[in-house]
């Protein structure tokens, strides 16, 4: 990354702020090209919650992973597909920047915790 370049967790600005899931990290929950719409600030995060995070070992990479549990300050992520480990497994711990709200698109549904 040059020096010049924004971090991927600058691209979130104001409270909300919409996402695009990329690849099939998420799958079943999120697929590629869903459409998302995000909230920084709020309730604090809860284990369970799907999260924009970035990892420290990877600042350039913004991930939409699920909260699994609070380690050495930060998140261990996960996704929801088990075969795809491009979580927490091999980048370590991730700040969280924002929680998901909503898929408004293709199919809307609305993220909320029990």
């Amino acid at each position: 990354m040059r020096p010049d370049e924004p971090r991927a967790a600058d691209l979130l600005r104001g409270p909300l702020a919409a996402v695009l899931v990329t690849g099939p990290s998420m799958a079943p929950t999120l697929r590629h090209g869903d459409a998302l719409l995000v909230r920084r600030g709020g309730r604090p995060v809860r284990p369970g919650d799907l999260v924009v995070a970035v990892f420290r070992a990877r600042p350039e990479l913004l991930v939409v992973k699920r909260a699994v549990r609070v380690q050495d300050g930060g998140w261990w992520v996960r996704g929801d597909n088990d075969l795809v480990t491009d979580d927490s497994r091999t980048y370590g711990v991730a700040d969280v920047r924002a929680r998901v709200v909503a898929r408004y698109w293709p199919r809307p549904r609305l993220f909320r915790h029990p």
